[in-house]
């Protein structure tokens, strides 16, 4: 097994610049032992939730004597009860995300799982990790702990972009089989129409869990700066066409600006964490301004 040294997605100025920083949830979470992230359920916290009346059974050294003497009435104190966090990594590696000028799509998405796993497991949460692209090639369940790390390392290690993505399918069937509320993190370029992917992120919304999409494009992608015939080729297919840009390009943009548009906008309708990655972008910049968005809204 690799050290994590040896890991080309893993970057020690990366890791020492979000060290400090943690990885919020904006929902409340189910997991399996205390941590820090809000539960749906009431426990022992020190954060006081709301009192209800005493009923046969009930703890007496939960009630509380100075509302008893105003009221004669028993209450309980119910506090909110803290959990660690369940964060699942979606990653595309279908062959569309092979492509890249300066670094490929997949090297980047796989970078920002890798930097995500570790600033989760530093702080006591579980974290999985699925890849896929027309179906699930790759699905390690959530876990904590520095050997459970290295496991979720060793599979970003292995897995190469390939082949058709179906990312529709692969959502929806995530989104019955996790269980618990959970953080889900998908990284992918989104190559497909907007309306059915924006019923997956429905779908898992609706199943309690907290949605993060990170939207990873290559700058061509966006602004289509191709100054000369090329021939274009579909990295999931055996087609291709030889063109010239500056015929097609006006048409592209204004279709490439409805669709990311479209797709934006529907993120924000459904309350999915939309986060736009230009393999452009310092990863560490990218990760910041995400963790440290949701460091301030709890």
């Amino acid at each position: 097994m690799k050290t994590d040294r040896q890991r080309s997605f893993l970057d020690p100025k990366i890791l020492a610049r979000l060290a400090r920083l943690e990885l919020n949830a904006r929902l409340p979470m189910e997991g399996s032992f205390g941590g820090q992230h809000k539960s749906p359920h009431r426990g022992s916290s020190v954060e006081f939730a709301q009192y209800r009346e005493y009923v046969p059974g009930d703890d007496i050294s939960k009630l509380d004597w100075r509302a008893y003497a105003r009221s004669d009435r028993f209450y309980i104190k119910e506090f909110e009860a803290d959990t660690n966090l369940r964060c699942h990594l979606v990653l595309d590696c279908s062959g569309s995300m092979a492509y890249g000028e300066t670094l490929a799509k997949f090297d980047y998405g796989r970078t920002l799982a890798a930097n995500l796993a570790q600033v989760a497991v530093r702080q006591g949460d579980a974290v999985g990790v699925c890849c896929f692209n027309g179906q699930v090639v790759e699905d390690v369940p959530a876990h904590t702990g520095p050997r459970h790390l290295g496991a979720v390392y060793d599979v970003l290690e292995r897995v190469h972009p390939q082949g058709e993505t179906d990312a529709v399918t692969v959502l929806h069937d995530l989104a019955e089989r996790i269980r618990r509320r959970a953080m889900v993190v998908v990284i992918s370029d989104f190559f497909a129409e907007p309306g059915p992917l924006l019923d997956c992120f429905q779908h898992l919304i609706y199943r309690k869990h907290d949605v993060v999409v990170f939207h990873v494009l290559d700058p061509r992608e966006m602004d289509f700066d191709f100054s000369r015939p090329v021939r274009f080729r579909d990295l999931e297919s055996s087609f291709s066409m030889l063109t010239d840009p500056s015929v097609m390009r006006r048409d592209y943009l204004r279709e490439f600006a409805s669709w990311l548009d479209e797709l934006r906008t529907g993120c924000l309708r459904y309350n999915v964490d939309y986060r736009q990655a230009r393999t452009s972008d310092a990863v560490e910049d990218v990760l910041s301004a995400f963790l440290l968005g949701r460091m301030r809204r709890k």
